[in-house]
């Protein structure tokens, strides 16, 4: 098996030697070979080859010159020497006729390099076979003119016709995912959340490969074997330039036709990487449908955030996942539940017919999502004199949604939010959501549905874990953080990037002997100015609300009033706005 990362690499090449390829783009689970290999700020898509390349059953290799970091990670994969063949094509920016002649001497040598590793001599009818100009089957393509597809039967996931699928008559609909490699995992778990197709339009897919009609003809009159091979490869080289061109190609005007009869665009970015960024800036100002921003680092390690994120924008689109069977018999049908399972708490409120709050509770997720979501219902149950039959129906949010257990159906917190908060304050069209792992901006409409929504990443910088590790550090309660951040002088900076960092700034001030109402004044500010970054890329305004648990630190809430120009509303219900929503929820069923 050969394998390959890029739609550039010339893959029909290999059908003349008789071999599958493969492409090798799955998340893992780490980067510990490639931090011990290479630069530990090197990006995740080199991180990614690195970490794939050391498998075992890797051994054939063919990489493309995409980036400065594949010529990097060629280097490292040659000097390690895991590979029996490994192999950098080099890829031009353009696709004149210079630069079309530049890489039939690549796929030349990358013929003669791979006739050399294995001592199978270039079969070129065996390439013309892999793809018939024509695919049969097709009418559209048969009266396509000038152009005639290449097929690839070896790219799962290609486009075997002429025409597009954005030009098919009756293609379903769809979701297009954009920008920088995304592997296979990325397109799985879209697919599972939106329940829709999902087209893969990232630089590593959408590959499709199109000739001269007149390529065939002109082979079959070339009287020698050379002739025949050099009319081929002329065309293929040019094939290959002229794809829907990446990121790093010089022109990139095609890239405005990705997605048209999308539903909606999911544009996935790569952590330490400007190639994608620039063209999502763009596309966020033009795009005329809902666009979905995802940064990944090439590791499944925040692969619950991307999934919130995903199933939060799939019910903005209105496109809900099947729900469970309940079997309502014996019910009363009187109540309905909205369990929040969270990272730190889990947090349950029981609604009456008119939808007022009669019971609810707070209680620690502990070790296991489920037993704490066990207790929490119990104790909401207590406090409001019911049954768990009294309960028509339970919808489930937050992190452990889908694992707790018990409900119709789960939601995401986004959703619940929104709907929460809408609730609690129809005047409310920003929400600041700062929990224990991850602090969300939703800005919604006048009737409470999502517009737009960001997360921070998976550091735990400007979330409620990032407070707890401050006041273990000053060893004070959380209850006293709140109190004496208030009471601050003097105006101090402390890292607003990185919860480390922080930590060992505020140990100097505690040995500098820095007042300890300045220090939290100074945590409070970090994570205000966090804050209101996300709340500037959501495009967020007032009025604002804060929920989760932050919500009941008035320094903190203090101090993002402030760095946002405007009074943050907290309700007394803050910590249970997701629960409230997906109480909510449950009364529409």
């Amino acid at each position: 098996m050969i394998y390959y990362m890029c739609k550039y690499t010339p893959l029909e090449v290999f059908a003349g030697f008789g071999r599958d390829t493969a492409r090798l783009e799955r998340m893992t689970a780490n980067s510990d070979t490639a931090d011990s290999l290479s630069h530990p700020n090197i990006c995740g898509y080199g991180k990614g080859i690195l970490e794939a390349a050391a498998n075992p059953e890797v051994q054939e290799l063919v990489l493309v010159s995409c980036c400065d970091v594949v010529k990097r990670i060629y280097d490292i994969l040659k000097l390690s020497g895991n590979q029996s063949f490994l192999f950098l094509l080099d890829l031009p920016h353009k696709n004149a006729e210079a630069e079309v002649t530049y890489l039939e001497k690549q796929i030349e040598r990358l013929i003669h390099a791979y006739e050399a590793y294995s001592g199978i001599p270039f079969d070129l009818e065996k390439t013309l076979a892999a793809w018939p100009g024509v695919p049969s089957g097709c009418g559209k393509c048969a009266s396509a003119g000038d152009e005639t597809p290449l097929k690839n039967p070896s790219e799962a996931g290609g486009t075997p016709c002429h025409n597009s699928p954005e030009k098919v008559e009756g293609e379903q609909i769809y979701i297009s995912l954009q920008g920088a490699h995304s592997g296979t995992d990325l397109p799985e778990l879209l697919r599972k959340s939106m329940g829709v197709s999902v087209r893969d339009d990232t630089c590593g897919g959408n590959r499709f490969l199109s000739v001269p009609a007149a390529l065939f003809p002109e082979l079959q009159k070339a009287e020698i074997e050379e002739e025949k091979r050099q009319i081929w490869i002329r065309s293929y080289a040019r094939a290959l330039l002229h794809q829907m061109p990446c990121m790093r190609m010089e022109d990139v005007s095609p890239r405005k036709t990705l997605g048209q009869n999308a539903l909606g665009i999911v544009y996935h970015t790569m952590k330490f990487c400007d190639y994608y960024g620039f063209e999502y800036s763009s596309l966020r100002k033009s795009a005329d449908k809902p666009i979905l921003k995802i940064e990944t680092d090439g590791t499944a390690q925040n692969s619950g955030q991307i999934t919130t994120r995903l199933d939060a924008f799939a019910e903005s689109l209105h496109l809900k996942a099947e729900e469970k069977q309940v079997d309502h018999t014996g019910y009363n049908k009187n109540y309905t539940a909205g369990l929040d399972s969270g990272s730190a708490s889990t947090d349950v409120v029981i609604l009456d017919p008119r939808k007022n709050i009669v019971g609810w509770s707070v209680v620690p997720t502990g070790s296991g999502a489920a037993s704490g979501a066990e207790k929490a219902l119990s104790e909401a149950l207590l406090k409001a004199h019911l049954e768990r039959n009294d309960l028509r129906e339970i919808v489930t949010t937050g992190y452990g949604r889908d694992s707790i257990g018990m409900g119709s159906h789960a939601i995401t917190e986004i959703t619940c939010h929104a709907r929460g908060a809408h609730y609690l304050d129809p005047e409310v069209r920003t929400i600041i959501d700062v929990g224990g792992q991850d602090s969300k901006v939703i800005r919604i409409d006048e009737n409470g549905m999502v517009q737009n929504f960001t997360m921070n990443d998976k550091c735990a910088a400007g979330t409620g874990r990032f407070l707890e590790m401050m006041a273990r550090t000053m060893e004070l309660s959380l209850e006293d953080m709140s109190s004496m951040g208030l009471k601050w002088k003097n105006d101090i900076q402390i890292s607003s990037m990185c919860t480390v960092f922080a930590e060992s700034e505020v140990v100097s001030l505690i040995a500098g002997n820095t007042q300890t109402s300045d220090i939290i004044h100074g945590l409070n500010t970090s994570i205000a100015n966090r804050v209101a970054s996300l709340v500037k890329r959501a495009q967020g305004s007032g009025p604002y609300m804060m929920t989760g648990g932050v919500a009941r630190n008035q320094g903190v809430t203090e101090a993002l009033s402030m760095r946002l120009g405007e009074k943050i509303r907290v309700s007394p219900y803050a910590q249970l706005c997701g629960a409230i929503g997906a109480a909510l929820f449950a009364m529409d069923d």
